[in-house]
């Protein structure tokens, strides 16, 4: 194995003051930084005092051209950093391919962490931290968004995912079609930063407050996972008896297979069958 050492620095989402004195090391000693701006980049480093070797381009449209490139310098036994414009490289941001190349190239990856909107976002929404699914951005149309949708409303656990104000509005309205207006959420923007605000309520009421209150900065939307199903109806149970029967399974399998999946009794769940002969 080469000497050379991927490196994942995490960097504040806001607030400088979050910069930890592990990043700055790792990025001081980077032989380069991979970074989605240039400028953006250099200002942190000029924050902290860095002088960086070399600074290098790449985000969603170039990281998999440079993947190559940053490869070989691994290969020579150089220590390459990776930076998203803020928090963890890799989440909604360029990273992955770059990782998992190296990973499969058999390159040292290691990982500095710091600040992340989705968690500082989940932890202050005042909704349920012990089980939670990270969306990040919704699909903006066609019939990719709509399955996501459609999985969120079954979605058990609490769903934490991201939104740019321009598209807030559409987005919860969405969400609260989908999932149903009185679900709970919260929104929570300019995580770390001055004007940091988390607004909490029901979905309907979040589209309202967007109609009255344009969105502003870019947010972490946190939903309250779905309830708890009830007891299903006999309704339910005949639906999925049908789709049983109609692959080929007598009643009586049917039945079995059926009772087992919602947890009622068999009894129950067969004389529904034999309704349907």
């Amino acid at each position: 194995m080469s000497g050379g050492r991927l490196v994942l620095v995490g960097t504040p989402i806001g607030n400088m003051g979050d910069m930890a004195p592990r990043a700055v090391e790792a990025l001081a000693g980077a032989d380069v930084v991979a970074c989605e701006d240039t400028r953006r980049t250099g200002r942190l480093l000029q924050h902290a005092g860095i002088r960086a070797r070399e600074l290098l381009t790449v985000n969603d449209h170039t990281e998999a051209a440079r993947t190559a490139q940053l490869l070989e310098r691994l290969g020579r036994g150089e220590v390459v950093a990776v930076v998203s414009d803020a928090g963890m490289p890799g989440i909604s941001d360029p990273g992955e391919r770059l990782v998992r190349a190296a990973a499969a190239a058999g390159h040292v990856v290691e990982v500095v962490p710091g600040p992340s909107a989705a968690v500082a976002g989940l932890v202050a929404s005042g909704l349920a931290t012990g089980r939670f699914c990270f969306e990040g951005f919704l699909p903006r149309k066609g019939s990719g968004r709509t399955e996501r949708l459609e999985a969120l409303a079954e979605e058990r656990r609490t769903v934490v995912l991201y939104e740019a104000p321009h598209r807030l509005e559409r987005t919860l309205r969405d969400l609260a079609a989908a999932l149903g207006g009185t679900r709970r959420c919260a929104l929570a923007r300019e995580l770390t930063k001055l004007h940091e605000e988390v607004w909490r309520g029901t979905l309907d009421a979040a589209v309202a407050r967007c109609e009255a209150v344009e969105p502003r900065g870019e947010y972490v939307v946190v939903v309250d996972g779905a309830p708890a199903p009830g007891p299903p109806t006999d309704a339910q149970l005949v639906a999925a008896l049908r789709r049983e029967m109609a692959g080929g399974a007598t009643a009586r399998d049917a039945s079995i297979e059926v009772a087992r999946r919602h947890g009622v009794p068999k009894r129950r769940v067969y004389d529904l069958a034999t309704t349907l002969r």
